[in-house]
């Protein structure tokens, strides 16, 4: 059922929303949280979609607010709100409200917002793009307990690592992140059937996507160890090498759907590693509104910790400790035997400013944590 309304008030909305509920003899409220995407008239349409397959899971009123300032000063100086209200099941087990602000009322979304809130009830604000460089300190991101943004959306995603590191509040988390889940996931796993000493780690994914650098970061905050991006052909993350004492732990994945796990001594193992659409990234989020500790640790390390393309030889001899080893790690690299340069020659290197860093500390028997519920 929809229900339109043109030059509105909340108040009114309010009442069309009990109307409309009433009218589809569901007059008791069963919605969990509000869910309030920031967005435009053109990612209006993909966002509601993959917000009302996640209400499937997480029943919630959503909130769409489009902007529409207007471009001459005569609508700039008009304050209007058109809303659209959604009800049944075009807008899954909940409710969807968009609401279209004109003029001067573009500036003011909180106060249309607030009135239209659950009581007692979290509240998500969500930007699929064009998110705030602080969305902590933007009028909406202020009346939510969780904020999401999405780096890969970015002019420059690489860059919005460091804004996002810079601005993080608790609270904050990004769809980069939640992304790389199964991949940490699997990880963790496959280091607790074979615990051993990591020394070096190789990331290998396409260019600007900022999941690839986040799951490096990870790698370099949790095991101290140096970790070099690698940059492939794609779809997204294509593989991870981890380099134990006891041979590579790698993790590959070509096509995007199913990868490879490779361990020293063991058969290789086909596991489902699919990359999963907006609504699965959304419903992952809207499971556990805390902060995300290990996202924010994972995110402050900062691109620059990733190790420049090329200098693989003599990081990992520097966090080996041995000059023995050293002298032959020199020697395959030279020889081009070694695993993260055989990936530099079949893939292009991406060019990442920085150093290995600190590596006294690379050898480390524990596993990397999985993010808790994920």
């Amino acid at each position: 059922m929809n229900t339109d309304l043109t030059d509105t008030t909340s108040s009114k909305i309010i009442t069309a929303l009990t109307d409309a509920r009433h009218s589809i003899g569901a007059a008791a409220i069963g919605m969990v949280l509000t869910l309030v995407i920031v967005t435009d008239e053109g990612s209006a349409y993909d966002a509601l979609k993959a917000a009302s397959e996640a209400s499937r899971e997480h029943p919630s009123r959503i909130l769409a607010v489009i902007k529409r300032p207007g471009r001459s000063p005569r609508a700039r100086a008009e304050a209007r709100l058109d809303a659209e209200i959604r009800v049944g099941s075009e807008a899954g087990t909940g409710e969807i409200v968009v609401l279209r602000l004109h003029g001067e009322l573009a500036n003011q979304p909180q106060s249309v917002v607030l009135p239209l809130l659950l009581p007692d009830a979290p509240v998500v604000v969500w930007w699929p793009e064009n998110a705030p460089e602080s969305p902590a300190e933007d009028p909406l991101g202020a009346l939510a307990q969780r904020r999401i943004t999405d780096a890969l959306t970015a002019e420059s995603p690489v860059e919005a690592l460091g804004v996002r590191a810079s601005s993080y509040t608790p609270g904050d988390t990004d769809l980069a992140w939640t992304r790389i889940t199964p991949w940490r996931s699997m990880l963790a796993a496959a280091l607790d059937q074979r615990r051993a000493w990591i020394t070096f780690a190789v990331v290998e994914g396409e260019s600007y996507n900022p999941s690839v650098e986040l799951l490096g970061m990870w790698l370099a905050n949790r095991l101290k160890i140096p970790v070099e991006r690698v940059v492939s052909n794609g779809p997204g993350l294509t593989a991870v090498r981890l380099r134990t004492d006891g041979g590579d732990v790698v993790l590959d994945r070509a096509d995007g759907l199913m990868a490879t796990l490779s361990m020293p001594n063991q058969p290789d193992r086909q596991v489902a590693l699919k990359r999963r659409e907006t609504a699965d990234l959304i419903a992952e989020e809207l499971r556990r509104l805390d902060p995300d500790d290990i996202y924010a640790s994972a995110v402050r390390t900062g691109v620059d910790k990733l190790v420049v393309p090329g200098t693989s030889a003599e990081a990992e001899a520097e966090g080996a400790g041995a000059p023995a080893k050293a002298a032959k790690t020199a020697k395959e690299s030279k020889a081009g035997t070694s695993a993260a340069e055989t990936a530099s020659r079949r893939r292009v290197t991406a060019k990442v400013p920085g150093t290995a860093g600190k590596t006294a500390s690379a050898k480390r028997t524990t596993r990397p944590e999985k993010r808790s519920g994920s």
